[in-house]
């Protein structure tokens, strides 16, 4: 169970990334097409530099799906840098491209929602996965489980409250999402290591 928790773990970080990339993208897509001339070419030219990161992401972690966990601990290094690259980029973006309100509102609205759906995939494989423990563990299991949707729920309830206040930079969303994911990946690292035993890692 210990190297299949370790992958669980390595997985959902990487999903999570995932996930936002795609939300992003998304966001970008619509925004390129309701473009003007000027605009669409930026827009365009971000559209095309966005997905070849997200590919790049997609085609590491791909090749890492079957390696072992060694190998995942090397991998991750590298596949932080590429995450960092993409959110570099848009960030770039919003400072470059001036005071774009709406469409940073869109795009934060977007990525918290694949966020939020990223919790809660991995509350939902976490749950399957401890079905299949001792009772020995089942506490601290259920405690991991109930943690974990605890800071889901605060998470998403502090991402709420920013995309209602509609007004914040996008560093200060970007921010808050580093924030949500950060507690994402801690919450899941804790509830892996209950799972197999070890107990949470601070």
């Amino acid at each position: 169970m210990s190297q299949q928790s370790s992958m669980h773990f390595y997985l959902n970080w990487a999903k999570e990334r995932i996930d936002e990339m795609d939300a992003a993208l998304a966001s970008f897509e619509v925004k390129a097409g309701q473009a003007k001339a000027e605009s669409k070419v930026k827009t365009d030219q971000l559209l095309s530099d966005l997905t070849t990161r997200r590919d790049a992401f997609q085609a590491m972690l791909k090749t890492q799906a079957e390696a072992g966990e060694a190998a995942w601990t090397d991998a991750k290094a590298d596949l932080e840098k590429q995450w960092a690259g993409f959110e570099a980029q848009v960030k770039t973006y919003f400072e470059g491209a001036g005071k774009q309100l709406e469409q940073q509102q869109a795009t934060f609205k977007d990525v918290a929602a694949a966020q939020a759906k990223a919790w809660r995939e991995a509350a939902d494989k976490f749950r399957d996965a401890a079905g299949k423990v001792t009772a020995a563990r089942t506490v601290d299991v259920d405690a991991a489980l109930k943690q974990m949707k605890s800071d889901a729920s605060e998470a998403e309830a502090r991402l709420q409250k920013l995309k209602q206040a509609g007004s914040e930079s996008w560093s200060v969303l970007s921010a808050a999402l580093a924030e949500s994911r950060k507690a994402f990946d801690q919450a899941n690292q804790a509830a892996w290591n209950a799972l197999k035993g070890g107990g949470p890692k601070s």
